[in-house]
Parts: structure tokens; C-alpha cells; sequence
């Protein structure tokens, strides 16, 4: 640019001008006119470093100043598409910077959406998994839970059962300690109206109600029949209770198994979400390698 512009300069036009002009009137000067351009060329050719205008003063010496024009002429059309070029390369890596730019901006932020969708998954799946564990130490504990409860349920309808045998036994041996006694006062007394004085008697047996005078049967038979009475009641009330035990336990049973079924079907979804995440985290990961390759 710099050599085009000395040689389309006002000063080198005089100066060519005045030169030309001179070899048209006087060819005896054409070799003093040749040196001073050449040495004109050669020094700006040296200030500017450009190659072109030392070739061209070696040629100005050397040839005849028709040639001499004709190689301006040629070397001004040559800089100029020099010149023209040379804006549509800077043109060229102009755009091409800005184009790099903006991808680079582009790829900055898929960068950055990509480490935070990283680090979005990774909290999601230590999450899934802090709630997988939790749900599975949820469900060992009611089977625990459960265990222990059919094991308490086994302990007390075997106590249930031994209740029931022991105030049936009673009952039963009573019953025909009564019948004996019914048998022999009937006999001894056949026709008679049967007076006996109430004796105080041994204590009830533990769990039974205190011994009380009953008018109607009197005597040890009507305390015979008293217990008998109360066992039959202690029996009824323990089959109760018994079944009252059995609901509950049954309710028990159902609500826990509900229980684990639905804590179950939770880890089945979460773990399936858990794997989607993880894959996904794979790719991101892979997408991140690639983001940073092209940056």
C-alpha cells in the first residue's frame, strides 16, 4: 500500500513526467535522466522495504524509459489488485474471526448449560439414592415389625389356648363334683328340706370373684356352682379377647404389606429414574468432553 501510493503520489508523477518529457527532447541525457529516477526508486524502495521499487530502479538503469513506463504501468496495476486483494483477505479474516467468536461464545455457553445439567444430575441421583436406601431400610424394619408381631400373636393365642383348657378342666371337674354332691344330698335327704350352715371355705382360686352365699342352692354346692359360673365367664371373656387380638393382628398384617408393596413399587420407579439419570449424566459428560475439544 505504501509503495502504490509513492508511485500514484503527485510527487512521482512530476517527477516521471519531467523525466519522459526530458527523453522525448533530448536522448544525449536519456542515461543521467535514467540514474536520478532509479536513484529516486531505490531510495524510496529502501525508506518503504519494498522489494518491488529496488527491482524496479535496477530496471529504470538498465532499459529504456519506454520499457521503463510500461513496467510502472504494470507494477501500479499489479499493486493495485495487490491492494484489493489484500482488503478482501483482511476482509475475509475479519469475518472469520467474528464467526470463530460467536462460536465460541456459542460453545462457552453449551459449556456452561451442559456442567450445570452435570451437576443438576449428579444432586438428582445422590438424592434417588439417599431415598432407594431409606425406602429399603423402611421395608426391613416392618418385616421385622412383622416378624415380631406374628411371633407375639403365636405367644398369646398359645396362652389363650391354655386359658380356655384350664377354666374347661375346671368347669368340668366342678361340674361333676356338683353332680356327686346333687346326687348324694338327693338320696340322704329324699323328701326332706335340705339346712346347711354356709362354712367358710377355702379362698377362690386366683382370678376369680370372692366367694358369696347363694340362698337359692346353698352351702358348698352353691359355691361350687359360683366358681363354675365364673369360669365359664373367665372363658368367655379370654375367647373375646382373643378375637379382639386376631382382628387386630390380621389389621396389622394387611396394613403392613400395604405398606412394603407400596414402598417397593417406589423403589421400582426410582430406580428406573435413577438409571434414566445416570444415562443421561453419561451423555452430558461425553457432550462436555466433546464442548471442551472444540474450545
Amino acid at each position: 500500500s505504501e509503495a502504490l501510493s509513492f508511485l500514484t503520489s503527485d510527487d512521482a508523477h512530476d517527477l516521471f513526467t519531467r523525466t519522459f518529457n526530458f527523453v522525448q527532447t533530448s536522448q544525449s541525457s536519456d542515461a543521467g535522466a535514467r540514474r536520478d529516477a532509479a536513484q529516486v526508486l531505490a531510495a524510496a524502495g529502501h525508506r518503504l522495504s519494498s522489494p518491488e521499487l529496488v527491482a524496479l530502479a535496477s530496471k529504470v538503469r538498465l532499459d529504456a524509459f519506454t520499457k521503463v513506463k510500461k513496467a510502472i504501468d504494470d507494477m501500479i496495476a499489479k499493486l493495485l489488485q495487490d491492494k484489493e486483494d489484500e482488503v478482501k483477505h483482511k476482509d475475509y479474516c475479519v469475518e472469520e474471526i467474528n464467526t470463530n467468536e460467536r462460536e465460541t461464545d456459542l460453545k462457552n455457553r453449551d459449556r456452561e448449560e451442559t456442567e450445570a445439567s452435570i451437576e443438576t444430575l449428579k444432586n438428582e441421583i445422590h438424592t434417588l439414592s439417599q431415598e432407594l436406601d431409606t425406602l429399603k431400610a423402611e421395608i426391613q424394619t416392618l418385616q421385622t415389625e412383622l416378624k415380631r408381631a406374628g411371633e407375639d400373636r403365636e405367644a398369646e393365642n398359645k396362652d389363650f389356648q391354655d386359658t380356655v383348657a384350664d377354666q374347661r378342666a375346671t368347669v368340668k371337674l366342678l361340674q361333676k363334683t356338683l353332680d356327686v354332691l346333687k346326687g348324694f344330698y338327693n338320696k340322704k335327704h329324699k323328701g326332706a328340706s335340705l339346712v346347711q350352715e354356709d362354712p367358710a371355705g377355702p379362698p377362690p382360686p386366683p382370678g376369680f370373684k370372692s366367694y358369696k352365699k347363694n340362698s337359692g342352692s346353698g352351702g358348698v354346692m352353691g359355691m361350687i356352682q359360683q366358681i363354675i359360673n365364673d369360669a365359664k365367664t373367665e372363658e368367655a371373656e379370654a375367647i373375646q379377647a382373643e378375637k379382639d387380638a386376631q382382628a387386630a393382628y390380621e389389621s396389622f398384617v394387611k396394613d403392613t404389606n400395604d405398606s412394603i408393596t407400596a414402598k417397593q413399587d417406589s423403589i421400582t420407579d426410582k430406580s428406573d429414574t435413577k438409571a434414566k439419570k445416570e444415562g443421561e449424566l453419561t451423555d452430558s459428560k461425553k457432550d462436555l468432553e466433546n464442548i471442551m475439544i472444540e474450545l
